[in-house]
């Protein structure tokens, strides 16, 4: 019966966006050594860091470009949420902005993506 009940509250959106929320942090936190990198090779090697730079006219880059910006987003919404959850009292409608933050982040990730191409 317990494990039951660890599936169901696994299921829940709440935890759904706690997890998306952990995920996009740690996500975020393994790419910025490689931007910090890259930075650093402006500083101490324009040439190489023009040769990497033309990667980014690749299709995959422009991918990860939307999935890095749609992170962001929702780790952001994602911190908004927490500050909600601590700061005002609980109500059922939580779940709706936890959804609603969730397509909002994929919205500017869309839109991103868009003006990219």
């Amino acid at each position: 019966m317990k494990s039951f009940n660890q599936a169901r509250n696994r299921a829940h959106p709440l935890w759904l966006a706690y997890i998306l929320h952990r995920v996009s942090g740690l996500a975020l936190a393994v790419f910025l050594p490689l931007h910090f990198w890259v930075l650093a090779m402006a500083m101490t090697n324009p040439d190489k860091l023009n040769g990497f730079l033309s990667l980014t006219d690749s299709v995959l880059v422009k991918i990860a470009e939307f999935v890095l910006v749609f992170l962001l987003a929702v780790h952001m919404f994602g911190g908004l949420r927490l500050m909600a959850m601590e700061w005002l009292p609980w109500s059922s409608s939580q779940k709706t902005l936890a959804a609603a933050s969730a397509a909002v982040s994929f919205l500017i990730a869309v839109l991103f993506f868009l003006q990219a191409l």
